[in-house]
């Protein structure tokens, strides 16, 4: 195992336990959680925001007052996709649905992206895409396949509705391919900022975006999903 490999996992389970005391604290702890979860986002995204319009600036010159105007509507928009659409449907789901089912979501989410990052490392092969060269098929299969795992965890603690059926295995899936585009999507303008990490706070991931950016669209996704089924 590499030693970037351990940290990842470590640096995981370390999340996913903080992630739990978070959740089942109480609501007030909850929402204040996720309100700073929310404000570094943003950080980090400003800053990939800003990294864009320098790149493209320094290909195009004399464009600077047209890009600020458009850096302010980035900054805008991803602020309130974090604070009106993540953070909302975060604190709708923990409400309503309850802190374990919340919990369950981002256990999925975090056995998803390692999964995909064990398996992309022990297997490799064919690249995913160009968007993020380090993505495989066989570590694409890898997050499906540990996607599951939390719907096994979860079907074993007592007084929990959490049956292993085909829905809830659907479920897992489609959370996991939800969680898997988010990632190659701020990935694409990662590259395209000619960044490989948002930061250095969490070792073997770098910057929280880096973390959480498939959560950032798996939980909204799964508010709706759950309003359809």
């Amino acid at each position: 195992m590499s030693q970037n490999l351990f940290k990842r996992i470590v640096t995981s389970i370390v999340l996913l336990l903080l992630f739990f005391l978070i959740n089942f604290t109480g609501q007030h702890v909850f929402i204040l959680s996720i309100l700073i979860l929310g404000i570094i986002i943003c950080i980090e995204a400003n800053r990939l925001i800003l990294k864009l319009v320098l790149v493209h600036l320094s290909k195009k010159k004399g464009l600077l007052k047209n890009f600020n105007f458009k850096f302010l509507i980035l900054n805008i928009l991803t602020f309130c996709y974090i604070f009106f659409i993540f953070c909302y449907y975060s604190f709708e789901i923990h409400k309503v649905e309850g802190p374990i089912f919340f919990f369950f979501i981002v256990s999925i989410c975090f056995f998803s992206d390692i999964g995909g990052y064990v398996i992309g490392n022990l297997i490799g092969g064919k690249k995913l895409s160009k968007i993020s060269p380090n993505k495989t098929i066989s570590g694409t299969i890898g997050s499906f396949i540990f996607s599951v795992m939390p719907l096994f965890l979860f079907s074993n603690l007592d007084n929990i509705n959490f049956e292993i059926n085909l829905n809830h295995v659907l479920f897992s899936l489609i959370i996991s391919l939800i969680s898997q585009l988010g990632d190659l999507f701020i990935s694409f303008f990662k590259r395209k900022a000619k960044i490989k990490d948002m930061g250095t706070l969490l070792p073997g991931h770098g910057g929280v975006l880096d973390r959480v950016d498939g959560i950032i669209f798996a939980i909204p996704f799964s508010y709706i999903l759950l309003k359809l089924i």
